[in-house]
């Protein structure tokens, strides 16, 4: 697929099966997400992937998580429910800003360069065929999941890439650019 074409049609796919992406696909969405705005070359990006039995940790973690958000009490079924989350996907990519102190560059931007990154693993994703969904919520901004996958204290999780082979193609949304854009004249 071109890049405009993938560009252009890129959706997110949230109901993912069996296979995940293949390690050469992997390669090709990491090296995409390397391709990101970068001011300074700061690279204030990293990735951990997750698959297999990880999942079933990764779900615990959630779990743990919610109970502390919610003082140690959690619905039976709601615990199941999150789980059950990150079996959603064969793999999964939590992507991390690594953010640094840096006079010319904020925080902030270190901040916006990684969540450009895990949008261009996205439409690497779809370029390859792999259906891809951006998860979040509030569970992955508690001090709780960041220390439960290792993050450091300089660093905060962007989202975590859901990626696997689609189950059902939904048609692409026809968005009219100039329904977004105006003239600023001063």
């Amino acid at each position: 697929m071109d890049a405009l074409t993938a560009l252009h049609s890129r959706t997110s796919v949230n109901l993912l099966s069996e296979p995940g992406p293949t390690p050469d696909q992997l390669n090709n969405i990491f090296k995409a997400g390397l391709r990101a705005c970068d001011h300074k070359n700061l690279r204030p990006w990293r990735y951990l992937v997750i698959e297999g039995s990880a999942r079933q940790q990764l779900g615990q973690l959630m779990a743990k998580v919610k109970r502390t958000m919610d003082g140690d009490h959690l619905d039976p079924d709601l615990d199941a429910k999150l789980r059950d989350k990150p079996f959603r996907a064969p793999t999964i990519v939590a992507v991390i800003a690594h953010l640094v102190e840096h006079e010319k560059v904020p925080e902030i931007e270190q901040l916006y360069s990684a969540a450009a990154s895990a949008q261009m693993m996205m439409v690497a994703a779809h370029a390859q065929n792999v259906g891809a969904i951006w998860r979040s919520g509030a569970l992955m901004f508690h001090t709780e999941m960041q220390r439960g996958l290792g993050l450091a204290s300089n660093e905060q999780l962007v989202g975590f890439l859901y990626m696997g082979t689609a189950k059902v193609v939904k048609p692409v949304p026809q968005l009219d650019p100039t329904d977004f854009v105006r003239e600023w004249s001063g």
